[in-house]
């Protein structure tokens, strides 16, 4: 996860650029850096390693300026080293990104035929250059920054500024967030406010796809289509900036809006675009000869680790063993030798899956976590650790956290899937492929949430509502149901569709929605007889597709919810999304409280 701060100011910015940066070091502490303009030149100061190694390199080599932006990262793919660091610079343009380009080995052949020299392994650096080429046409900086974000493809916050023009800086984000900060007579922008704490109180979250050309007067913002718009401004104070919303009522909506982002920084940490491969901790076992592999969690959580069955059992072609953390132990099992455990935890401290990982130790396993706090119990106490770079976490119902943690098992069972020879280098590189697109095609399915919002109106009256799925939509559906019973407090039960025949089918009537979520995979055709049967009884269907699957059968559903077509083995992880959604709009309209629901606790520490 990265995190970058500009300021457009009036007196030296280096330390406050630091200070932001310090801010957001919990997203990034592989290298770090900040660019400035002095006389009318890019200035640049970086340094591999954490945060005090750039305030070092400052301390001996200071560096001038007003305006300038920075930047701290979490390596993506090349290695982390200074030349890799951020900010990237041609003699003309500096910027800091924090996302992904999904097209930059195109964008990068182009601009080498091109006769550009680029310096570095990262994405990053294509978008400085292009932008160059453009302002080498002619361009204006606005001309060429406008040209250049209808180029890229993928997730993007970005802060840019330019050789020679001090009172200039332009920002855009897509998929990723990005903060403006307002001051007298200066200007900021940060990934959140917490970077921008320390300067202002007066902060502007930009939508998505918007982009703003910025001076020390202000803010000229436009949207993805490049009309004029004009975003609120919020007063926030430098304590309620440590933990803010980003401009949202309840955390939780902030936090399914930060998919996009999250996923990519989780992606960034494992996946070489590049090449398509995908590089993990080393584990002491060997996963060509792992005999099992057993999964275990609690909550959420357990629905990632029952999704990543299916993927790992399908995929990668090893035994897989699912366990809800809590009873794991009772069963007293013997373990299989090589066998590799693996423990799914957003805090690292929940007390059952602590447990059980304390079991399988004790039975000779491998143990890999996968948690969202690298210096928790869990991790310690692992022989190795996944990340899911999600950051923060503060609503009590876990969205983000999920998501990630379904991002971080999709790359497990493709390196497993790897190494015992189950996929070819070809289908290796397909797969990460998909991965890949995962974050922008996150941010577009977010674009239906007035839709679900409507929706959400129905399954408010309800007192009952059935999820149904097949496959990997099994546990999504089940993940959809203890999301709208944590929230709203309604009864939600989900299914396996072909189940529905075997005694849930006796509670359709006209009152209970049926969520069905149905991507067009091989199991299409099941789910949808499955659907139709709901239908001929009188079941209201809420119908989540793709816009192959809502061709078909959309008409026949009392509301449509096309999706994007994505390859089906990233499907879960976008269609969690909507089903997030649905219930939080269902529990704002019943009124209760999003982010604390009652009876229950963010971290679960007690058996």
């Amino acid at each position: 996860m990265c995190g970058i701060v500009g300021i457009v100011g009036k007196k030296a910015v280096a330390p406050l650029l630091l200070e932001g940066l310090k801010r957001l070091e919990y997203r990034g502490y592989d290298s770090a850096g900040i660019a400035t303009l002095v006389n009318g030149h890019i200035e640049r100061r970086r340094a591999e390693g954490k945060l005090i190694n750039l305030a070092d390199r400052l301390e001996t080599s200071p560096i001038d300026g007003t305006t300038g932006i920075g930047h701290t990262r979490w390596a993506t793919h090349g290695v982390p080293n200074e030349v890799n660091a951020h900010p990237h610079a041609t003699d003309r343009v500096a910027l800091v990104h924090n996302g992904i380009i999904e097209n930059f080995r195109e964008l990068r052949d182009e601009l080498e035929s091109a006769g550009r020299e680029l310096a570095s392994e990262t994405d990053t650096e294509v978008i400085a250059h292009l932008i160059t080429l453009y302002l080498e046409e002619g361009m204006t900086p606005e001309e060429a920054v406008e040209k250049t974000l209808v180029r890229l493809e993928g997730a993007f916050a970005l802060g840019i500024v330019f050789a020679g023009q001090p009172d200039l800086m332009i920002a855009a984000r897509r998929g990723s967030p990005l903060a403006i900060g307002y001051g007298d007579g200066e200007m900021y922008i940060g990934s959140d406010a917490l970077a921008l704490a320390h300067l202002s109180s007066r902060i502007t979250y930009l939508d998505d796809g918007d982009w703003a050309v910025i001076n020390g007067a202000g803010a000229v913002i436009r949207d993805g289509d490049g009309k004029l718009v004009n975003r609120a401004v919020y007063e926030a104070s430098i304590s309620g900036a440590l933990t803010g919303k980003g401009g949202h009522p309840h955390y939780m909506l902030k936090e399914i809006y930060e998919q996009p982002q999250v996923i990519g920084d989780t992606l960034h940490s494992v996946l070489n675009p590049a090449d398509r491969t995908i590089t993990l901790p080393k584990l002491p076992v060997d996963l060509a000869k792992v005999s099992k592999v057993t999964l275990s969690a609690c909550g959420t959580a357990f629905y990632a680790a029952l999704t990543a069955k299916y993927w790992l059992e399908r995929i990668a072609r090893v035994p897989v063993e699912v366990d809800i953390a809590s009873e794991f132990r009772y069963r007293a099992m013997d373990m299989p030798k090589d066998g590799l455990a693996v423990f799914i935890s957003q805090s690292g401290e929940t007390a059952d899956t602590l447990a059980a990982l304390r079991y399988a130790r004790s039975q000779g396993q491998t143990v890999l976590s996968i948690v969202n706090v690298p210096e928790s119990t869990i991790a310690r106490e692992s022989h190795a650790v996944l990340a899911t770079h999600a950051g923060p976490e503060i609503g009590v119902a876990s969205t983000k956290a999920f998501t990630t943690q379904l991002t971080v098992l999709a790359c497990l069972t493709i390196v497993m899937a790897r190494a015992r020879g189950a996929i070819d280098k070809k289908q290796e590189a397909q797969l990460a492929q998909a991965l890949t697109e995962v974050p922008s095609r996150a941010a577009e399915v977010l674009n239906h949430d007035e839709r679900l919002k409507t929706l959400a109106y129905e399954v408010s009256h309800a007192t009952d509502v059935l999820y149904l799925g097949r496959g990997t939509s099994y546990p999504i559906a089940l993940e959809g149901a203890l999301k709208l019973k944590e929230i709203s407090y309604i009864h939600a039960e989900g299914y396996a569709a072909g189940e529905m025949k075997h005694g849930p089918i006796a509670l359709i009537d006209e009152n209970v929605p049926v969520i069905v979520i149905a991507p067009s995979d091989d199991l299409f055709d099941k789910t949808a007889s499955n659907m139709q049967e709901v239908i001929a009884r009188g079941g209201r269907v809420i119908f989540l597709s793709d816009p192959g699957g809502a061709k078909k059968l959309g008409g026949l559903a009392a509301a449509t919810i096309a999706l994007p077509a994505v390859d089906p083995f990233v499907a879960p992880i976008l269609y969690t999304i909507p089903v997030q959604l649905l219930a939080y709009h269902t529990a704002v309209i019943k009124g209760t409280d999003v982010d604390q629901p009652r009876n229950l606790a963010k971290s679960v520490t007690v058996e």
